[in-house]
């Protein structure tokens, strides 16, 4: 472990052994929540948005839990299977516009993005045709270059609009995660609408942008591991279940760590941690820890690699990962099979990379085949 400094001057713990960082995530007397003094927020625009729209992901104890038990019936893993039929559908219409329209082709516009954006937006009750508004607004919230007005901007506008669809659903409700909220917390006064939209907001955002980096930079990585893409086009479901892992686990596309701060002092790897000392648990060090991943630098689609730690650990792992699973394994097992000669259009050296977002992907992805 080691200190380093952010950029308000403070100076948090940098934990990056795979061991030490499930201790961080799973230790109760190690907060996640953003308001407390010493949390090592990733910026400034980071910090007011979050003052603005505070959602469970920053929520300790019963508070965290009574919100996250709000979703957890939606997103069970024999739901999120009862979802594979409809994703596959959307892949393969997706996957047939390719094939039809013009090369070479932005693989991120033309793909990567809308699969995980009709997903979310079908299961939250978010029309698609509205999508330009959200992943414009979601580019502006995960930029560490945006400046704090911008961001919380941002989050006004996006919570302003999903407001309004909690309203509209609480008196005319249909199938969907949004209606459920507006009935059973807004409608019966529990939550308002701001603060039942503050939860679609966390679900909206999280449920497009990282599925949809994932995708591309996968895309990227099997490509530039030609032996491992034949395995992925030619696996049978296991090998592809551990393809999705290793991709994960290899790529890890949440490069700003998990954020915590300490609330008593707690000792980690045998280093002390005083109360009020923020903590980054740099989840895609762990996963490149060699005690614990044998050639932790190679990428390797038949290792067994579920225990990685990309969706986080402990109570706070992601609401959504059975959800991120079955639509990475629909889409690693069929776009290169329905398309076996994709290739970059471009030099991996061309690609522009994410290197200013909360999320870690690339711009765009240039194919032909």
């Amino acid at each position: 472990m080691s200190r380093v400094r952010l950029w308000n001057g403070s100076t948090p713990w940098l934990v990056r052994r795979y061991d030490d960082v499930r201790a961080v995530l799973r230790d109760s007397r190690i907060s996640a929540d953003s308001d407390r003094p010493g949390y090592p927020h990733q910026s400034a625009a980071s910090a007011a948005r979050r003052r603005r729209a505070k959602t469970f992901l920053t929520m300790d104890g019963a508070e965290h839990a009574a919100q996250r038990r709000l979703l957890t019936g939606d997103f069970l893993v024999k739901k999120m299977e009862a979802l594979r039929p409809a994703i596959q559908r959307i892949v393969d219409d997706l996957v047939d516009e390719l094939l039809a329209g013009p090369k070479p082709v932005d693989l991120v516009t033309a793909f990567a993005l809308p699969v995980p954006s009709l997903v979310i937006c079908e299961l939250l009750g978010v029309p698609y045709e509205d999508r330009g508004l959200f992943q414009d607004i979601t580019k502006v919230m995960v930029s560490r270059d945006a400046t704090p007005s911008e961001a919380v901007r941002a989050t006004e506008e996006l919570l302003a609009y999903l407001g309004g669809l909690v309203e509209r659903k609480a008196s005319a409700p249909g199938d969907d995660v949004l209606s459920k909220l507006a009935a059973t917390q807004y409608a019966t006064g529990k939550m308002t609408a701001d603060e039942v939209a503050s939860m679609g907001q966390l679900l909206l955002v999280a449920g497009h942008e990282t599925t949809a980096n994932m995708i591309a930079l996968g895309t990227v990585a099997l490509l530039e591991h030609p032996d491992q893409l034949e395995l992925v086009r030619d696996g049978d479901a296991d090998l592809l279940r551990r393809a999705v892992e290793e991709l994960l686990r290899y790529l890890n596309i949440t490069h700003s760590g998990r954020r915590r701060v300490a609330v008593e002092d707690v000792e980690i790897g045998g280093q002390l941690i005083r109360a009020g000392e923020g903590i980054i648990a740099a989840g895609d060090a762990a996963n490149r820890d060699e005690a614990v991943f044998d050639a932790p630098d190679r990428l390797d689609v038949t290792r067994e690699a579920r225990h990685h730690v990309a969706f986080g650990y402990g109570v706070h792992q992601c609401l959504g990962q059975t959800l991120a699973r079955v639509e990475l394994q629909v889409v690693y097992g069929t776009l290169y099979r329905r398309i076996p000669n994709l290739r970059l259009a471009v030099p991996v050296a061309e690609l522009e990379f994410k290197d200013d977002m909360l999320v870690y992907g690339v711009r765009s992805l240039p194919v032909t085949w």
